[in-house]
């Protein structure tokens, strides 16, 4: 009786899992496809954003007017600081 017990809770037990396995592999398997997809589709994307970035680029070179050099060159940076050195004898006026 104890064998005939034991048999019962396994096929019970199975009775269970195997339907509960097989949704759980069939959700995967849906979650994956669907996460690959959208990999896929980005890649899609990716290309035909890099297409249309070509081709913005060729026409603004082909049709734009050229730039004018319409930057001004930086002036050098002095070699002192004035405010620098005035905040510094300002604290070996307050130090002494």
């Amino acid at each position: 009786m104890r064998i005939l017990w034991t048999l019962f809770k396994v096929i019970l037990g199975l009775a269970i899992a195997l339907p509960l396995g097989i949704l759980a592999v069939a959700l995967t398997f849906g979650v994956v496809g669907t996460l690959l997809a959208l990999a896929v589709l980005t890649i899609k994307l990716l290309c035909v954003g890099f297409i249309a970035y070509g081709a913005f680029r060729l026409a603004r070179f082909f049709f734009a007017p050229p730039r004018k050099p319409s930057m001004t060159p930086i002036r050098e940076l002095p070699a002192r600081d004035p405010y620098y050195e005035a905040a510094v004898r300002e604290l070996d006026a307050e130090l002494r």
